[in-house]
């Protein structure tokens, strides 16, 4: 599909495939460092490679797309005919990605709307998508961007990690608040505020645990039309359980997206993550 507005995002807002080409979206990979190799997201790192990775106890880290990486897909992006762009990203307090997009924005051949979404995977990715679609209704990059942030901040993201050792250990939540849940036995929910990752409740096994994210989404979509999207790292089953329970409880549910989060967040959440994304149409 071919506007005169391009939609670029990152790797970590975890589109499906299908829906990226359908919408013409263009998206940037971040880095997933393993045994010193820099590897894209999506690509040369995958879920499963992480997963075992992390249970072999190896060190994992994660890198932005450079600004050089953007100012190089922007360069195409124009060449292909775009005259604007809207590039809609992971929040800023979690990764520089958006800083990255920015400098290179300065460079670009045509105008550069960069957006920082304040959230990640689908809370980010139904942005997009709400970017993609008024850019093909012949919306401005203005508009588009806007529309994106507004649905942003109205999506809520919601998570369960069998342990919060891996958001520690990348600095994405404090060492207290991970050595404390060790300490008590808890299964930690957490959820993104203000663009951090920041603890919602504290529930003593895991089961209660899913039982009690299924509850809060459903509380969060409450009688208006929503897109949900049920995310896993290595737990498929447990996914598509939590995912089908929702589609039986909400009367006014729009697209329902089930898929597995890539290695660069699986590598801060960990083996075991669940997360619900409830996004109002």
């Amino acid at each position: 599909m071919t506007t005169e507005v391009a939609i670029v995002t990152d790797s970590t807002a975890y589109l499906p495939d299908a829906v990226v080409e359908q919408h013409g979206i263009v998206v940037v990979p971040l880095k997933v460092v393993l045994r010193g190799r820099p590897l894209d997201e999506g690509t040369e790192a995958t879920p499963t490679g992480l997963a075992e990775a992390l249970r072999q106890k190896r060190v994992v880290t994660t890198s932005r797309p450079s600004p050089e990486t953007f100012a190089e897909t922007y360069r195409r992006v124009a060449e292909g005919g775009a005259r604007e762009i809207v590039s809609v990203h992971l929040s800023a307090e979690l990764s520089g990605t958006y800083e990255a997009a920015l400098l290179a924005a300065r460079e670009s051949p045509v105008p550069v709307r960069v957006v920082d979404s304040r959230t990640l995977a689908m809370a980010m990715g139904f942005p997009v998508l709400t970017a993609a679609e008024a850019a093909a209704d012949g919306a401005s990059a203005e508009d588009a961007a806007t529309a994106a942030e507004k649905r942003a901040g109205a999506t809520s993201g919601f998570f369960y990690v069998d342990t919060l050792e891996y958001l520690r250990r990348g600095g994405r939540i404090g060492a207290a608040a991970a050595l404390m849940g060790a300490a008590l036995a808890v299964k930690p929910l957490l959820h993104v505020s203000d663009g951090r990752v920041a603890p919602l409740e504290k529930v003593r096994t895991a089961a209660r645990a899913i039982s009690r994210l299924e509850e809060i989404a459903l509380e969060a979509a409450g009688e208006g039309r929503v897109d949900i999207a049920v995310h896993h790292l290595d737990s498929p089953d447990r996914a598509e359980a939590l995912a089908g329970r929702l589609r039986e409880r909400l009367p006014r549910l729009g697209e329902l997206h089930v898929s597995e989060v890539g290695a660069v967040i699986g590598a801060h959440a960990g083996p075991g993550l669940l997360a619900v994304v409830v996004s109002p149409k």
